[in-house]
């Protein structure tokens, strides 16, 4: 069973010239939602389509065109605030927040400020076996996301691609619970594993589907503490916020390289400014955006376009109901029904596509040899050929078979790994395989015994090395494997082989 005990999280601590400091960080995460249409209009939130061609004339934002809220973006809402244990606002309302992008046609964002659809909730996360931490989740609004402006087609002139423009958004905002990089990579992952499971986002990085905001501020030790019993802000130091990090590695090289930059300010007698700053890899620095704006300098006020959002209870508990398997719950269920390890548990639950495989592959048979040729056989081969686990060439019925083979002793471990390469590399069903190919495990007593006679009897030095050192046997064993092909039962040849020996 998992230990949900939950603990305080250790601190990171970074040594400057004259303190030790502690990392505080909170993260903003903006996750696409998944979802065929976009927030307020019914263009295609395809990826990779020509630009410009997934725009309506609401994202163009055409003289006289009114926005008409997703009824299913509203329920991947619903379903991801469910998911992480949150609380649903059945009344949550769209404010305009005013900024000029040339990505953004209407030169505002309809958002979500003053009455999100989500309100607070809590994300799990495991950085040491056995130990969980709550992040807590402060919010979870609903916005359109922003096109896309390229720099790089032309030397004079800049183009915009409105393809993204209007594709909703879930900006999850947590609190400044997170102590480390590696937790910080930690919550992201399980965020981004938790709504895979869902499916309210694919989780895509590499395509900007889900992308984070990372606060970063620094404090003396003690001070967090102070910031825990009160929840003010001010013992916690200035923060600086790192823009659309979309690398678990990046963002922990951005915590690393801003907090060192922040305590050089501090431990100068400087101060350290509140602003927006974008991370360079290549020189492994974090660079000014701009002054971090607040809430008045977008000039929130509610969307006169659209009405506020009303939803019923009894639809946000029919949502609930149909949840699916999440993965700790997964989790624990592997642990106590497969009688798995945690960490293979976890591994197994990592990607819903690999349980859901693994799950197949174990059903009614014995759970610790199903993840042992999962790991050992399945995943080794299919890294060797970069080939994700849903294009694999074996299918759970088909390793299940070979598996059900070894349990009813037709065919022994070495023929089952020979029977797997010809699965993986030709296909076929595994037991006419066997038997076409008669690779059936030979468990004749007498033909066996026939075979360590004549492999005794021709080996009579190494007889008499055998009884003055036992260890000798499995010598012995491996020569009578060999005569037969690796057909015999290893079982039957080793306990014959020690009778003989005298053993």
């Amino acid at each position: 069973m998992l230990d949900l005990s939950y603990q305080t999280p250790r601190p990171e601590t970074i040594a400057g010239a004259k303190h030790d400091w502690e990392l505080v960080i909170g993260m903003e995460v903006h996750a696409q939602i998944s979802s065929n249409a976009k927030l307020f209009s019914g263009a295609s939130t395809k990826f990779g389509n020509e630009p410009n061609a997934n725009v309506a004339f609401v994202d163009a934002a055409m003289p006289g065109m009114l926005p008409v809220i997703n009824e299913f973006c509203v329920e991947q809402a619903v379903r991801t605030g469910l998911g992480l244990n949150a609380e649903i606002n059945l009344w949550s309302a769209f404010d305009r927040k005013n900024y000029f992008y040339p990505d953004l046609p209407q030169g505002y964002q309809i958002s979500q400020l003053y009455h999100p659809i989500v309100g607070e909730g809590e994300v799990i996360v495991y950085t040491e076996p056995g130990i969980a931490r709550r992040v807590r989740i402060e919010r979870i609004h609903m916005e359109q996301d922003a096109g896309k402006s390229i720099h790089d087609m032309d030397p004079n002139m800049s183009f915009v691609d409105l393809n993204r423009t209007g594709v909703a958004l879930m900006e999850i905002v947590s609190r400044p619970d997170i102590r480390g990089p590696e937790e910080a990579a930690a919550y992201v992952g399980k965020l981004r594993q938790i709504l895979r499971y869902l499916g309210t986002c694919d989780g895509n990085m590499q395509n900007g589907n889900l992308r984070a905001d990372v606060n970063v501020s620094v404090c003396l030790p003690g001070q967090y503490e102070k910031y825990v019993e009160s929840g003010d802000f001010k013992h916690l130091g200035t923060r600086c916020e790192i823009k659309n990090m979309n690398s678990m590695r990046f963002i922990q090289q951005a915590i690393y390289v801003e907090a060192r930059r922040q305590i050089a300010i501090l431990e100068a007698e400087g101060f350290v400014k509140q602003e927006t700053r974008l991370y360079d890899a290549d020189k492994g620095e974090t660079r000014s955006m701009r002054s971090k704006e607040e809430a008045h300098d977008y000039r929130y006020f509610p969307d006169p376009d659209l009405l506020p959002l009303e939803i019923e209870q009894t639809w946000v508990d029919d949502i609930a109901a149909k949840l699916p398997e999440l993965p700790d719950q997964k989790k624990a269920r592997f642990m106590d029904e497969f009688g798995l390890s945690e960490y293979d548990a976890n591994v197994l639950t990592a990607e819903l596509d690999t349980a859901s495989y693994f799950e197949a592959v174990a059903a009614g048979r014995d759970g610790k040899l199903a993840a042992n040729w999962v790991f050992n056989e399945l995943f080794g081969r299919l890294k060797k050929h970069d080939t994700d686990i849903t294009e694999s060439p074996v299918t759970p019925e088909q390793l299940g078979g070979v598996i059900d083979l070894i349990t009813k002793g037709e065919i022994n471990g070495k023929i089952a790994k020979a029977l797997f390469e010809i699965v993986y590399n030709e296909g076929g069903d595994p037991a006419e395989i066997v038997e076409a190919r008669g690779m059936k495990q030979v468990t004749d007593t007498s033909a066996i015994e026939t075979t360590v006679d004549e492999v005794i009897a021709a080996n009579p030095a190494q007889v008499e090395r055998a009884k003055a050192n036992p260890k000798l046997v499995g010598w012995f064993v491996g020569q009578v494997m060999k005569a037969t092909g690796g057909k015999a039962n290893p079982k039957t040849v080793n306990e014959l082989v020690s009778a003989k020996l005298g053993f």
